[in-house]
């Protein structure tokens, strides 16, 4: 069994994740430079400065990219890289560096998925309120007519923004995550209102000043489920909860939440009676704004929730036997999520899929012959994968996988010390190592999934 002919194979990463060179070349201040100066904010004092370097050494890992036979790259564009204050103002050489990067996957026949904004936010614009302030909308899509006008002749495929979840519900509602505001409920929903209506903004001027036919989608996450069994009672609980389950503690991860809006043009009636008391004033404009049409959906998926039916509250969540699977970051282990969520989103939103994230951190070390052997990543990915794959050959409209990550790179408020990629990073020299799992991506892009077990 395989996936579909045009089933597309990537790799993702982010641009403060990988990037480095966070002081070079006119870019300007991002609220992740300014969050890493705080003691205590990242784990051991580590900063995205040097990162993976990507941007100097963006060639070798595009070749890296080829050899590994990955047919998609997403990455994200550092927005104070374009445009050091947030607006206004053009950094030619950050122009240059996404120029010369697009024309470098193109020549390897990689083709790139660009990230519009993945987390860090122009500093200067931080300072005006951030997501906080309404005026980020037009500063949004300001930035996305540049990123179009730049970008659009040679990329045709484009997400928004990547978790909003993370960047409003862990950033302004929390100090996890740049800018570590800690905000109110009532905050948080402005917050993410702003989000939803840049998003739309960004999809306006994307179109408008694209300069070929594009294709534009979103990328959020959420908390997923899955059902006990295939019985038709526990199906529709599972389904029930991931889309009905709102409440003033969990709204920032419900997926209806964030997603009804995008694609049916209207919030979940459950989440609007739950956080009546602290919603923004929402028009009917802003809802149409919101409503852009899309192209398919990006969705970051790791794990899920397995719930069964009950007769009292429509749903149950089942608890986690004790040793369940968890990866490094304590993360579940539920690769049959891979199954249900794309099953659930496609037939709610009507659009083909894109998993834009799916992969597990592990603390790989070099063996002693020079190797990575990541087994457990092997095993993690075999397991979602035939999930993903039993999606496709179900005629889920499925369209493409993107594993987190490429390589081994900053992880946020963990600094360094946890690793995704599938290539290794030897921070102190920069050295790419490709990890076993990498070796394994490469024959189960070869054979179009028909190695996975």
């Amino acid at each position: 069994m395989k996936f579909k002919e045009d089933f597309l194979w990537g790799a993702a990463t982010a641009s403060y994740q990988v990037e480095g060179a966070a002081y070079e070349d006119g870019k300007g201040l991002s609220i992740w430079d300014v969050f890493c100066e705080k003691p205590g904010r990242i784990l051991n004092g580590h900063t995205g400065e040097v990162a993976c370097d990507q941007y100097h050494r963006y060639e070798e890992d595009v070749k890296m990219m080829a050899d590994m036979g990955i047919q998609a790259y997403r990455f994200s564009l550092s927005w104070p890289r374009i445009m050091p204050k947030g607006t206004g103002e053009i950094n030619p050489a950050g122009i240059a560096y996404y120029n010369h990067l697009i024309d470098c996957l193109l020549k390897y026949n990689i083709k790139p998925y660009v990230t519009l904004y993945h987390w860090d936010l122009p500093y200067e614009l931080h300072k005006k309120g951030g997501w906080l302030n309404e005026e980020i909308v037009e500063w949004f899509g300001e930035y996305a007519k540049v990123v179009a006008e730049n970008f659009s002749d040679r990329v045709e495929n484009f997400f928004t923004v990547n978790e909003p979840q993370c960047f409003i519900g862990i950033s302004y509602m929390g100090t996890q995550h740049a800018p570590g505001y800690d905000g109110t409920i009532r905050e948080g929903l402005q917050a993410g209102h702003n989000a939803l209506k840049a998003h739309g903004r960004a999809v306006q001027m994307l179109r408008k000043y694209a300069k070929s036919e594009i294709k534009v989608g979103f990328a959020p996450t959420g908390a997923f489920t899955y059902p006990k069994s295939n019985d038709e009672k526990d199906v529709e609980a599972a389904k029930n909860m991931m889309f009905k389950n709102i409440t003033q503690d969990n709204w920032v991860w419900n997926v209806a939440w964030w997603n009804d809006p995008v694609y049916l043009g209207q919030y979940p009636k459950e989440g609007l009676e739950a956080l009546a008391a602290y919603l923004p004033e929402i028009t009917s404009e802003d809802m149409e704004l919101i409503h852009q049409p899309l192209d398919f959906i990006g969705m970051n998926i790791y794990n899920g929730q397995m719930v069964s039916a009950d007769d009292q509250t429509s749903w149950k969540l089942e608890e986690r036997y004790i040793g369940f699977p968890q990866t490094g970051m304590k993360w579940p282990i539920t690769p049959e999520v891979l199954y249900w969520a794309p099953k659930f989103l496609c037939e709610r939103y009507k659009k083909p899929i894109y998993i834009t994230e799916n992969g597990l951190a592990s603390p790989d070390m070099i063996a002693a012959d020079g190797k990575i052997h990541d087994e457990n990543r092997i095993a993690f990915l075999d397991q979602y994968l035939h999930y993903y794959r039993k999606a496709s050959n179900e005629d889920i409209p499925v369209a493409g996988y993107f594993v987190w990550s490429l390589m081994d790179n900053f992880e946020w408020a963990f600094g360094y010390t946890e690793r995704f990629g599938i290539v290794y990073v030897d921070y102190t020299s920069q050295e790419r190592t490709i990890k076993e799992s990498g070796k394994w991506y490469k024959k189960v892009i070869g054979s179009n999934g028909e190695i996975i077990k």
